[in-house]
């Protein structure tokens, strides 16, 4: 039995990334819980609080890069995208 995950986001942030890179928060939230699923520590973030970037298909059967951190037993999404080329080659040789 799969476990169920709890999201959260900033409702101006997902907005705003909606608008920017086409992916909504509601669709990011699909990569979770996937066993094909990558999850790796972000570099280049984690200062104040440890965040991790996870990619996968989502429903739409795209590609995505979502970046989040665990807040309190939840999943905030922070950020997700198109995965690019060189990510997308990455993901398929894993």
């Amino acid at each position: 039995m799969a476990q169920r995950m709890d999201f959260e986001w900033d409702p101006a942030k997902a907005a705003s990334n909606l608008a920017k890179h086409g992916v909504s928060f509601a669709e990011a939230s699909e990569v979770f819980g996937d066993p094909l699923a990558i999850t790796i520590s972000d570099p280049d973030h984690g200062d104040d609080e440890a965040r991790e970037i996870t990619i996968d298909s989502s429903g739409k059967q795209r590609l995505i890069v979502v970046s989040h951190t665990d807040r309190h037993g939840k999943v905030r999404i922070i950020s997700a995208r198109r995965a690019n080329r060189s990510e997308s080659r990455s993901y398929r040789e894993a």
